[in-house]
């Protein structure tokens, strides 16, 4: 302290007791922390619900919306099966009602992919169908909505991977004015077509400003890539989810996977929440449950299979295969109806086990993750 006095230049005993009480402040705010710089709590994850969770119900917007509203959830994911028209007048009801809820909505679409022969079949042309989606989500009152490039029925029969990134690009391209004008941003899927580091490539060459990831943890098992390793991967990009866990394990084949109820399967959520909010803190949780389906094989031991792999890494590979060894099958009750070839009498059955797995699940996240704001309220 005496030589910070001595530094004082020789004036009145005045500036002198000033200087004195600008140091004690200093020293003051030396040991209590500036508001600005105090520590913050952590976003808040919303938690959401897609419909494809609950199919077999065939409920409608209203209907969906009432029963997110009853178990205390933050948001909705709509598909297009979900609406009972697409006039501007009926979806200004939905938004209507939603708001009345307090719930988010946020669209879900279809496929876009030129070398889509069967969908194209459906939509039309790649562009014009994209611009309704961006007319039709903005109707709803969002500014992002979820998309895929490719459909099951096509993987067999799809170009090459790169041609079907370039083709997605291109279409992009031809639609970014109509969504920067809109403040819409392209959430597309990480279907069962394009693993984590082809899809981040897509969306960094078609435009991030605009463009992002639907992030499918269930459809990373599929492309036999560990769902944290899939989500460090595209977390930056991820505009929306579809989160459900899966069980994994080693097949005479190669491995073999089973979509299962939050928390029954192998997929550590812990870890990627725990990612969440540090990667992208403003996208839904939403839960995307499908259960009722019997194990799928990844015959990566047939040499055939890599011919729908040709940008397959190995160290990525290497992961999924560490959670195939240490990994078992299915071993709880779950009635395997959800094929489209069920007897009629298993329809009942079918409808009561994924609301049960869509709402235990619900309860997982919201429980054990901590994840949603209004059932904490």
């Amino acid at each position: 302290m005496s030589n910070l006095l001595e530094q004082v230049p020789s004036q009145t005993a005045t500036s002198r007791r000033d200087f004195l009480r600008t140091l004690g402040g200093a020293t003051a705010l030396a040991l209590t922390p500036f508001a600005s710089l105090a520590a913050q709590p952590k976003e808040q994850i919303l938690l959401g619900l897609a419909p494809y969770s609950i199919r077999s119900l065939k409920w409608k917007a209203p209907q969906i919306l009432d029963y997110a509203a009853s178990l205390k959830l933050d948001a909705v994911m709509l598909s297009p099966d979900s609406f009972e028209s697409h006039d501007e007048a009926y979806f200004k009801l939905v938004r209507e009602q939603a708001a009345r809820l307090g719930i988010k909505i946020e669209p879900e679409f279809g496929c876009f992919c030129e070398q889509s022969e069967s969908w194209k079949k459906k939509q039309g042309d790649p562009v014009k169908y994209l611009t309704e989606c961006i007319h039709q989500a903005k109707a709803l009152g969002a500014n992002t909505f979820r998309t895929i490039m490719g459909v099951a029925e096509d993987r067999q029969h799809l170009g090459p991977l790169d041609a079907m990134i370039e083709s997605a690009i291109k279409t992009l391209h031809s639609v970014r004015s109509q969504a920067m004008d809109a403040g819409m941003r392209i959430a597309i899927e990480n279907h069962g077509e394009i693993q984590a580091r082809d899809m981040k490539l897509l969306i960094e060459e078609a435009g991030s400003d605009f463009v992002g990831c639907c992030f499918d943890a269930g459809n990373s098992v599929q492309m036999m890539e560990d769902p944290v390793m899939a989500f460090e991967i595209l977390g930056p990009h991820v505009l929306a989810t579809h989160m459900r866990d899966s069980v994994i394990y080693e097949h005479p084949r190669g491995a073999a996977f089973q979509w299962v109820a939050l928390g029954d399967g192998a997929v550590d959520f812990k870890r990627i929440v725990g990612r969440f909010t540090e990667l992208c803190p403003k996208p839904v949780f939403y839960l995307e449950i499908i259960t009722g389906r019997p194990p799928q094989v990844l015959p990566y031991f047939e040499p055939d299979f890599w011919k729908q792999y040709p940008k397959a890494r190995t160290p990525d590979f290497a992961q999924f295969l560490a959670l195939a060894r240490k990994g078992q099958p299915f071993m709880g009750s779950m009635l395997i109806a959800d094929d489209g070839k069920q007897p009629p009498e298993y329809a009942s059955a079918l409808m009561r086990q994924q609301r049960i797995d869509t709402e235990r699940s619900l309860e997982y996240a919201k429980k054990t993750l901590g994840i949603g704001a209004r059932w904490k309220q």
